[in-house]
Parts: structure tokens; C-alpha cells; sequence
């Protein structure tokens, strides 16, 4: 048996520590972010649409709801087309019931366009459609933690979004 020199034992190296990650930059998180944010509204909206409206004709029924009647070249400003395909988005969806025309108050040349009855129907069925998945998915495929993260994600990003 050895004996006890009264120095203290050999001390073991530390055992390396990974290096912690560097921060992101700004512009990386905002490319991952767009792109990460991107797919999953196609996904939300394909999934809630099924067919049933494009993308601009759901998009116009949103911002009808959201912002109330508005004419042809104003709707076509505010979705970045141009006028003559925003009165054909205009045209499938007032075919379909689901806005209605009418003289422009202000200028009988123009008319406004509204949501209709039907038209509000709609888009609520497809609003509930595009959370139903969404709550689906984020059951499905994450944890508890998981989901925790995510809505104090959610806070961080509506305070980005201005809200």
C-alpha cells in the first residue's frame, strides 16, 4: 500500500466543456424566420382552403372583413395585382355570393365592394379550419416544453408585428 505523501491527489483535467454557440446574427435569424414562416402559412392556408378560394380571392374576403367595403382599385392596391385581375377575383367571388357590389356613395361611377352573409360564413369555416390544424399539429408534434416555447415565441413575434 502507498503511502500518503500529503500532497493532494493529481487533479484529473477539466473534462472540455462544448463551446457555447455564438449568438445569431439579426439577418440570419430573419432569413430562417421568413422562410420557417412562409412555408407554414401555405401549409395553414392550403390545408384550410382545400380548393375552395384562391389565395387572393380568401385574402380579399379577409381584408373585406377586417377593414369593411372597399372598391375594385382599392383592393387591387392593397394585394398588389392589378385592376382588371382583381375585378375578375371580384367577379368569381360576387358569382359565388359572396361579396356584393354596390354604388359608391361618393362617386356613382364606382362601385364598393362588401362581404356578404355567405361571404363572412365562409371565411369563418375556413379561419376554424386553419386552427383546427394548427392546434392538431402543434399537439401532434411537440411536447408540453415545446408548446410552451412556441406561444413565448408567439408573444415575441406579435410584439415584432407591432401588436
Amino acid at each position: 500500500m502507498p503511502e500518503p505523501t500529503g500532497n493532494p491527489p493529481a487533479e484529473l483535467p477539466a473534462a472540455s466543456s462544448p463551446e457555447p454557440e455564438p449568438e445569431p446574427e439579426p439577418e440570419q435569424v430573419a432569413l430562417r424566420l421568413s422562410a420557417v414562416l412562409g412555408r407554414l402559412l401555405r401549409r395553414m392556408r392550403s390545408t384550410s382552403s382545400e380548393g375552395l378560394l384562391t389565395p387572393t380571392q380568401r385574402a380579399v374576403l379577409a381584408r373585406l372583413d377586417r377593414e369593411g367595403p372597399a372598391t375594385t382599385a382599392a383592393l387591387a392596391r392593397a394585394e398588389y395585382v392589378r385592376p382588371q385581375s382583381m375585378r375578375l377575383t371580384v367577379g368569381a367571388l360576387e358569382s359565388r355570393g359572396l361579396v356584393e357590389r354596390a354604388p359608391d356613395p361618393a362617386d356613382g361611377r364606382k362601385s364598393v365592394v362588401s362581404i356578404t352573409r355567405t361571404g363572412l360564413e365562409v371565411l369563418t369555416t375556413l379561419r376554424t379550419a386553419k386552427n383546427d390544424w394548427l392546434a392538431e399539429a402543434l399537439a401532434a408534434e411537440l411536447d408540453d416544453e415545446e408548446r410552451r416555447t412556441v406561444a413565448e415565441a408567439a408573444e415575441l413575434l406579435d410584439r415584432l408585428a407591432g401588436g
